[in-house]
Formats: structure tokens, C-alpha cells, sequence
């Protein structure tokens, strides 16, 4: 679980059917210059890019380290700049490249703790100095499915618990709102919302989304 890059087949072939819901918030966007430099990490076939673009946001870029779902989004969106991840996380940018980086609903996708450490650490260093990283992710959920998967995995893999496999082959994880924070060192965060969301296999679930900014 370590290589970010382990569920590419998944990605490519069953996840690239899936519809992603994760809401943009625009009071969170008011304070932000529409020329502000985006970095959309982990954006799959583009939605969240067309919706910055919908508010006025002049500088989105994408960056997805699925080719199926990048090739969806260069087909349905071909004016928005993707690009695909060779070596997640490295990013090619130089340091302090960006003003904002939006991170939907990828730390569930990353289960293992070094690695979603590695991930914002990198997110940081091509963040610019007051810079905002905008997580949206799946937090513990108190139902008995997910509870009994939960205990589950972490019974059988040693993994943490939250960590579970969907029906169709996927390796995500929930989170306990406190180790999502804890992720955040060096920055400041600076607004917090829990919202209900439907997952991408159409089940209600409990998500929360949280402004931080860079120190």
C-alpha cells in the first residue's frame, strides 16, 4: 500500500467508469484571485477543474496518476490542462509553483500513513508560502457495513483501522477527523465543514472538507 501508484489497474479499468461527487464549496473560493495558479491533485477525468473554470479561474492545471481517467478527461474537457503522474507523489513543478492545490477524495485512495504523509509534504513544497490546500475525504463512518469491514481488513492486513476493500477492487480508507488534521503540519487550518456526500458505488456517507493554509 506503500506505492501510490498500486491501484493504477483499478483506476484505469473500473474506476474510470465511476462519477465523482465531492462538492466544490464557493464561499470558500470568494477570497481566492481568479488568477490564483490551481493545482487539482488527484483529478480525475477533470469535474472539480470544470467547475473552477465555471467561477472564473483562469489557471487550473490537473494532475492524475490514472492515463484511462486522464484519457476521459482530455476527451470529454479537451481545453483544460491534465497531465499524468509518473511517479506519485513527485510532482514535476519547481517549489512554491502554486497558489491553491485541491485534493478531492484522494487520501482515501492512499491507505497507508507514509505514503499520505509523503503526498502533502510534496503538496507543500509546490505550495507558495500563505498558499490553501482544499482536502475533501471520507471520514469514519458508525454504520454497521462499514464498521464490520473496518474491523475486518485491519483483522486480516494489520492495516489501520478504516482501511477496507470495496466489492469491485478498490483499497480506500476512512479517516478519524483528528488524523486528517495531524496530516496538516505547517499549515494552519483555517475553516472545517462536515458534509454528506454519495461515494462513487452510490452509497450516503459522512465526508468532511478542510481550508489550510501554508505558514
Amino acid at each position: 500500500m506503500k506505492d501510490l501508484g498500486s491501484q493504477v489497474a483499478y483506476w484505469d479499468s473500473v474506476g474510470v467508469t465511476k462519477t465523482f461527487t465531492h462538492p466544490v464549496n464557493p464561499d470558500w473560493l470568494e477570497g481566492v484571485s481568479r488568477t490564483a495558479r490551481i493545482l487539482d491533485y488527484g483529478c480525475g477525468y477533470g469535474r472539480v477543474m470544470a467547475e473552477l473554470g465555471e467561477h472564473g479561474f483562469t489557471d487550473v492545471s490537473g494532475v492524475d496518476l490514472s492515463p484511462g481517467l486522464i484519457a476521459r478527461g482530455r476527451q470529454l474537457m479537451p481545453d483544460l490542462r491534465f497531465a499524468v503522474l509518473k511517479s506519485p507523489p513527485e510532482l514535476t513543478y519547481p517549489p512554491a509553483s502554486f497558489d491553491m492545490v485541491l485534493l478531492f477524495a484522494v487520501l482515501t485512495c492512499v491507505p497507508d500513513d507514509d505514503a499520505q504523509r509523503a503526498l502533502v509534504a510534496e503538496l507543500s513544497r509546490v505550495l507558495a508560502p500563505g498558499g490553501l490546500l482544499y482536502v475533501s475525504d471520507m471520514i469514519l463512518q458508525d454504520d454497521e457495513r462499514n464498521q464490520g469491514r473496518y474491523a475486518a481488513h485491519a483483522q486480516q492486513f494489520g492495516t489501520p483501522y478504516g482501511v477496507f476493500a470495496t466489492d469491485d477492487g478498490a483499497v480506500c480508507r476512512h479517516h478519524d477527523i483528528a488524523e486528517l488534521r495531524a496530516l496538516l503540519l505547517g499549515f494552519d487550518v483555517v475553516d472545517e465543514r462536515q458534509i454528506d456526500i454519495v461515494t462513487m458505488n452510490g452509497h450516503r456517507s459522512q465526508a468532511v472538507q478542510l481550508l489550510a493554509r501554508k505558514r
